[in-house]
């Protein structure tokens, strides 16, 4: 622990509710920020996407599955690479979880990456998710939704990623975007990058409440795959989002 300002019960509960004025700042602030997201308005989506399920092949509309609301979260798993992205892998840790109670609520989530089934179900066995992973191996579903790139367009500096304002490029690069339907129809509705994703990370919300916040020496430093924590000595570089962690 660094050291710390002592002080006594009134002092401490004076500033606390210095700070909880500024706690409630922030909430009404987000919620009037949510509001402004909710009221962006819609893309048709008019490209026939096809993803490869454990079922087969699946279209967009089908990963609604029977709900007017879909999330995809944009994995970034490379074809032919065997690296399996931590940060990708901490935020789909809080998914299964979280999936319990929206779905009731008329959400369905899909996770997408470019990489073939057979080396997406290897990783989710692996983990243990039990939420829907597809592959757009044969789509341009990650292009068109900027969270993939030729190499052409990397040279070039061409990429644009998270709406042109982060100059990191990779082929494959992580996302959220959210789709709903209506009548049949599908439409793109909001896509964040980048530092975006914090917002569906749970765990960075507890650690915020304490005295080390995040207790990083770099950014999410600390960071493993689940099965890996204990396992790696020594003192690890920085998570591979963190060259795309500038909002």
């Amino acid at each position: 622990m660094q050291p710390h300002k002592i002080a006594s019960r009134e002092d401490w509960l004076a500033a606390r509710k210095w700070l909880l004025g500024k706690e409630r700042e922030l909430t009404h602030l987000r919620d009037r920020l949510s509001a402004e997201r909710r009221a962006l308005p819609w893309v048709k989506v008019d490209k026939a996407y096809l993803f490869e399920g454990p079922g087969g092949k699946q279209t967009l509309a089908d990963l609604f599955e029977g709900r007017s609301q879909l999330v995809v979260y944009h994995f970034m798993l490379t074809p032919g690479s065997d690296h399996v992205c931590e940060g990708c892998a901490f935020l789909a840790d809080h998914v299964d979880a979280a999936r319990m109670h929206f779905e009731h609520a008329d959400l369905s989530f899909a996770a997408v990456s470019r990489a073939p089934l057979s080396q997406i179900e290897p990783v989710k066995k692996r983990m243990g998710w039990r939420f829907k992973w597809v592959s757009s191996f044969d789509s341009d579903f990650n292009y068109d939704y900027r969270v993939s790139f030729t190499p052409e367009q990397i040279a070039k500096g061409e990429t644009d990623y998270n709406y042109g304002t982060t100059p990191y490029a990779h082929v494959d690069l992580p996302g959220t975007s959210v789709f709903a339907k209506d009548g049949g129809q599908v439409f793109h509705t909001y896509s964040s990058y980048s530092r975006g994703g914090e917002l569906l990370l749970g765990a960075f919300n507890w650690l915020d409440l304490t005295p080390k916040g995040r207790n990083e020496t770099g950014t999410m430093n600390w960071v493993r795959r689940h099965d890996e924590y204990g396992q790696v000595p020594g003192e690890a570089g920085d998570c591979c989002q963190a060259a795309v962690s500038s909002r």
